[in-house]
């Protein structure tokens, strides 16, 4: 059967693919060696991240919302959000921005019993304190601390939406934040 095909295609002007298999479906090797590395890394990432208290959390958020300041103005906000999340563990960045206005926060938590703990910084004002709180299954409240500043934060994550909100004692008096994969 094999020799018929041969046969048809010098027939027909072609040359036999070297790349045609025993059955002569073409195979190509570098799309079946891609395919079985995204498929691999997709069912890996997607096993690891479906456990501990920060499942559904991991990978990239993009969205919007308002930040209010202590003036009573407020602003639109254009954010981006990326959590790497393993077990028990999150390191978290958010990096929010207007025409006037912008923080990045980044922070590192651990869920205890369902008690959250951790540390975070802001680097556009070069501040840095603790988190305490609590949280499980997609919603979290935790205290944001530092020397002279307090706020309180709140996160609820159902599939692929996300929202945060800020309250502050401080010239950022908060911030509703809404993310989408």
């Amino acid at each position: 059967m094999g020799h018929q095909r041969a046969y048809r295609a010098a027939v027909a002007g072609k040359h036999r693919d070297n790349n045609t298999g025993i059955f002569g479906v073409r195979v190509d090797v570098r799309r079946l060696l891609i395919a079985a590395a995204v498929l691999f890394s997709a069912s890996g990432s997607a096993g690891y991240a479906q456990s501990g208290p920060f499942a559904g959390l991991g990978g990239n958020w993009h969205g919007g919302g308002t930040v209010s300041l202590d003036d009573g103005s407020t602003e639109r906000i254009r954010c981006r959000a990326s959590y790497a999340v393993r077990g028990a563990s999150m390191d978290m960045t958010l990096t929010c921005a207007s025409d006037a206005y912008r923080f990045n926060l980044q922070g590192e938590v651990v869920s205890e019993g369902g008690a959250i703990s951790g540390s975070w910084s802001e680097s556009s004002r070069g501040i840095s304190g603790t988190l305490q709180g609590r949280g499980g299954n997609g919603s979290f409240q935790v205290i944001a601390s530092a020397g002279g500043f307090n706020a309180s934060i709140s996160l609820s994550t159902r599939g692929n939406r996300q929202s945060i909100v800020m309250r502050a004692d401080s010239q950022f008096r908060g911030a509703s934040i809404s993310l989408s994969r």
